[in-house]
């Protein structure tokens, strides 16, 4: 056990607990803008889709029940334009972090192989790369790596932290790269139905893959668009030729999304009012704390989508994060997520209004 645990980097946010007491003691409380996760209520028909589940004794399949491959497909082709998604183009998956991690693993990467991620990007990427003794490295414009040797090329549209979206054009130029070097890419789409100042595109969408899905894999999850973090659901849609064997892999590993879930699931994709509802609540937050840190003399970079500001007073990350400690608000520092984000941090949009009025008059 030590021998794989010795392979990770410390838990990074680990780092932030003396910052988040500081923040505690603040006399209004914590505001915490650190970790991004939901705060709102889950939706009335996802709970009673997960309710009426609930007497659920047998074992779920890996691959999904059919009703839930059907929402999936339906939504990929209604929210997403993509073309022809046929149940071999999908699988479940037990939220987006587990096949961040496994991902590389799964695929049979080892000593060798190589693993692209954006050089600011969530941590897992990373670790993912560690778990199976693969090479990893970042970039600015992927079009820019050596090809040989590399395996998997990580997106990640919008991008967290910084909330960076891709252009369609670029999408497609670096699909067409990849395709020519035998590379597979893997997008990231997780907060693709938070655009604020940006569409997002996803690459399953024809005009970046040219009618194909030949070499591409697309990751989505429900926990921001949904509130259902604690649901774990999540799933991957792309090319057939790499689910066919992830979905015998994970057979074997028993990687199952329970039945309730799954129902919960078919209720939420098939559902578009309670998304929109969802983003005028971050929308409204978006705007009270963008000009709330503004006022305060940050500056915002890029944050166009995604759940996140990500945002710079120029000086050293950790410096900021005990200034806005020291007003009960804790954020995350921006060296999280690679040494280029070393005078940034990321301030979520997940807290209730109450909290985000509170952190507002604070900052103000």
């Amino acid at each position: 056990m030590s021998a794989v645990s010795d392979r990770l980097p410390t838990f990074p946010w680990d780092k932030l607990e003396p910052y988040k007491k500081t923040a505690a003691a603040h006399p209004d409380g914590i505001v915490d803008l650190s970790v991004g996760t939901p705060v709102d209520p889950v939706p009335e028909l996802v709970q009673k889709a997960l309710i009426d589940a609930a007497d659920s004794p047998g074992y779920p399949t890996v691959w999904g029940t059919p009703a839930l491959r059907d929402a999936i497909c339906g939504w990929l082709e209604r929210r997403l334009g993509a073309r022809e998604v046929t149940h071999r183009h999908v699988l479940p998956v037990v939220g987006s972090k587990e096949l961040v991690a496994w991902l590389p693993t799964q695929l049979g990467l080892g000593p060798g192989d190589r693993v692209a991620y954006p050089r600011l990007a969530y941590p897992t990427y990373e670790v993912g790369a560690r778990l199976a003794r693969a090479e990893y490295e970042t970039y600015d414009d992927p079009r820019d790596l050596d090809p040989a040797g590399l395996k998997l090329l990580w997106l990640n549209s919008p991008s967290n932290p910084t909330g960076k979206v891709l252009g369609k054009e670029e999408l497609t130029e670096i699909v067409a790269w990849a395709r020519a070097h035998g590379v597979l890419v893997v997008s990231d789409e997780c907060y693709l139905e938070l655009g604020w100042e940006a569409d997002p595109v996803s690459v399953l969408h024809p005009d970046v893959n040219g009618g194909s899905y030949d070499g591409i894999v697309a990751v989505h999850s429900l926990s921001k668009r949904s509130n259902l973090a604690g649901y774990r659901a999540a799933f991957i849609a792309g090319d057939p030729a790499v689910l066919g064997p992830l979905l015998e892999i994970r057979k074997h590993g028993g990687m199952m999304t329970s039945a309730p879930t799954q129902a919960a699931v078919v209720a939420a994709l098939g559902d578009d009012a309670h998304v929109h509802e969802q983003r005028a609540r971050y929308a409204a937050r978006r705007e009270a704390l963008r000009s709330a840190l503004l006022s305060h003399g940050f500056r915002i970079e890029h944050s166009e989508a995604s759940l996140y500001l990500w945002a710079t007073r120029d000086e050293p990350c950790w410096t900021t994060v005990a200034h806005l400690a020291d007003l009960g608000i804790l954020v995350a520092p921006g060296d999280f997520y690679g040494p280029a984000g070393d005078t940034f941090v990321r301030v979520a949009l997940t807290a209730t209004d109450e909290r985000v009025q509170s952190a507002v008059s604070r900052l103000r």
